[in-house]
């Protein structure tokens, strides 16, 4: 999150611990709330769509406690991206994989994407809209980095592993991986509408959504299986 967002934050916690916890107003917990609706607002409209009057009549709060928290529109739109893969990343660090064996770990980590994505397609959304922007507003980020960091380094762990028992091939790259695994997992969403429509194939319905993500687990295994 840009430096205006960090600064905001430290001083809504240092306002909220000097005023005590009798205090009903809780400026964190408000900012949390406009990042949930601003994730919707986004996602639906894009950065050029979207409307703060929208976000703060959502929130009950209003446009000047918006651009005190995030500075501007952009700055609430960056905010919602690094908060977006803020959310995705806990949870994948909840997985446990180092304590699984290597291919189990990795069916683990592929039904975790597939899962995610399926049931989150405001992310996904998110996603595409900021690649139609060319990663501008994440390149701006000083956190969108270190942020994901952990996850290749989960990744890379379980390659190596992987490869050490004899299990995965030699060679595999952690970023082409993860890229591979993305790239099936989130078409799911990012393209089940106009897939849908041109072969009449619900991505959406439980029967199809379940053979949709043994087939995808099953194409990611025997990718890296010797």
């Amino acid at each position: 999150m840009n430096e205006l967002v960090h600064s905001r934050r430290r001083t809504v916690r240092q306002s909220a611990a000097a005023r005590g916890p009798t205090r009903t107003n809780d400026p964190e917990r408000t900012m949390a709330n406009i990042l949930t609706v601003a994730m919707a607002e986004f996602a639906e409209k894009g950065l050029a769509g979207a409307r703060i009057d929208q976000i703060a009549g959502a929130t009950q709060t209003s446009k000047r406690m918006i651009y005190y928290y995030f500075g501007s529109k952009e700055g609430l739109y960056l905010a919602t991206l690094e908060d977006a893969y803020r959310r995705v990343r806990a949870i994948e660090s909840e997985l446990q994989l180092d304590e699984l064996a290597p291919e189990q770990a990795l069916r683990r980590l592929v039904e975790f994407s597939f899962d995610h994505h399926a049931s989150h397609e405001s992310y996904v959304r998110l996603v595409m809209t900021e690649n139609m922007h060319r990663g501008q507003y994440l390149a701006q980020s000083q956190s969108i980095q270190p942020l994901n960091e952990p996850a290749i380094a989960a990744l890379r762990r379980l390659v190596e592993r992987g490869e050490a028992s004899g299990a995965f091939r030699p060679g595999l790259d952690p970023v082409d991986l993860h890229a591979t695994i993305t790239a099936l997992t989130f078409f799911n969403v990012s393209n089940r509408h106009t897939f849908g429509q041109i072969f009449q194939r619900d991505f959406s319905h439980p029967d199809v959504a379940a053979q949709r993500r043994a087939n995808i687990v099953e194409t990611i295994l025997r990718c890296v299986r010797p």
